[in-house]
């Protein structure tokens, strides 16, 4: 009943995507050689879909906003309505620190790659950094945001493997870049007319910002060069994705290589250092790192941002505004989530539609890849979480459980668990 192992086949390191034939034009290689054609499995471990829900863990007294497991899917955090975030224990599956110091709704929260830090966002535009051992908040509130936090992205690993530097971005149009080691404002970014909806740190330097001004701005991160303007979508541009976005989280963890209990990373910096950038260079490959973009114009854009300021393709097809795009880990497809109830798969190199999956009976809020690249979780205001397997383009497992709308879910880049939270105030760990 297993699946078949999928595999990927290369001729001299260009990976063949449509054809034999295409790729040897594009390599230009001669007819009369023998060629070595490699193949490569493309996921070494397997990520098994979660089927019941193992914990329903009650502390929050108002709507779980956001979810997120740490890089090693050790640790686990929630914030939420009621001003706090939380840290949840994985191994026993309690709650484990209540960290209160936001004086509002907290909209957003980010792990540093190296998983010792969590930033939150506030609907005051506050920013306060948590150590997850000890629940304490680290250093002084990171102030200066007019209006509030939409998005928090921290430098990559393989840039710098003491995790210093994190961005934000706000209601106020503006993106600030932090030194959180002494707890203040490097750089502001200016130049988005509206509201900054979400933020990329790529891997290649580069800052990317989407805002309700119907552009995305690219940013050189060192210095807050403005390097160009992606324009295109004709309404706010509300969501984005980097194709290298999942090693951009992970940093040095490799979850094919995760123990039963999550870890702590082990290693010097530079050891840390070098493997988060092994794994970086792997999943980006020869060319730069591709954004996909979604809008309240129903449509998708696919970019490379670093080269070239018009879109590679435009991605129509759903009938209601997109609320969330995400890259396979693989970078393969991309997958959309909309208020249309589907949530569709493109090439993620092409741009081109692949399937739609249908289910959800309201608007689907967030969704998450498992590890492998096989498996997609979605959340739903129809109140169900819904496991889908994208080879098969169908429904994997339909988890019921949550008593209201399910705004935020997330899968441990380990695989072991989903987690999600939402209008019903609890948060729900799910186990296969």
């Amino acid at each position: 009943q297993e699946d078949p192992l999928p595999l990927a086949f290369y001729v001299h390191d260009a990976e063949i995507i449509s054809s034999l034939g295409k790729t040897l034009e594009s390599q230009a290689v001669e007819t009369e050689k023998v060629l070595d054609i490699i193949s490569q499995p493309q996921a070494i471990f397997r990520v098994r879909a979660v089927t019941r829900c193992t914990s329903s863990l009650e502390g929050h007294s108002e709507a779980v906003i956001s979810v997120a497991f740490s890089p090693t899917g050790k640790y686990l955090a929630s914030g939420s309505g009621d001003t706090t975030v939380r840290f949840w224990d994985l191994s026993t599956e309690t709650p484990h620190f209540t960290c209160q110091g936001h004086r509002h709704w907290v909209l957003s929260i980010s792990w540093s790659p190296d998983g010792k830090k969590l930033a939150s966002g506030c609907k005051n535009g506050q920013i306060l950094l948590w150590d997850p051992g000890t629940g304490k908040q680290v250093g002084r509130p990171l102030a200066g945001h007019s209006k509030w936090i939409t998005g928090l992205s921290w430098e990559p690993l393989h840039a710098n493997p003491e995790c210093r530097y994190v961005a934000s971005s706000s209601k106020d149009g503006s993106v600030r870049v932090w030194d959180t080691t002494v707890g203040r404002c490097e750089r502001i970014l200016t130049g988005h007319t509206q509201s900054v909806t979400c933020l990329r740190w790529g891997g290649d330097g580069l800052l990317y910002s989407a805002s309700q001004d119907r552009t995305i701005k690219v940013w050189r991160a060192h210095d807050g060069v403005l390097c160009r303007t992606l324009q295109g979508h004709g309404h706010w541009v509300n969501t984005m994705a980097l194709s290298t976005d999942y090693a951009l989280r992970t940093g040095a963890f490799e979850p094919a290589e995760a123990s039963v209990n999550a870890q702590d990373l082990q290693g010097s910096l530079q050891e840390l250092k070098d493997r988060a950038q092994r794994r970086y260079n792997l999943v980006r490959g020869q060319g730069p790192e591709r954004l996909v973009s979604g809008s309240d114009d129903f449509t998708l854009f696919l970019w490379f941002p670093a080269e070239d300021k018009k879109p590679l393709a435009r991605m129509t097809g759903h009938q209601a505004l997109i609320n969330q795009v995400l890259f396979s880990p693989d970078s393969r497809i991309v997958a959309s989530a909309s208020f249309d109830k589907s949530i569709k798969l493109w090439d993620g190199r092409t741009g081109k539609y692949l399937a739609s999956l249908r289910g959800h009976v309201a608007a689907v809020y967030q969704i998450a890849w498992s590890a492998d690249s096989r498996l997609l979780v979605s959340g739903s205001s129809d109140s169900t979480l819904k496991v889908w397997d994208v080879k098969a383009q169908k429904l994997a497992a339909d988890l019921p459980g949550h008593a209201d709308e399910v705004y935020a879910v997330d899968w441990s880049p380990d695989g072991q668990r989903v987690a999600s939270g939402g209008k019903d105030k609890c948060l729900r760990i799910w186990r296969r």
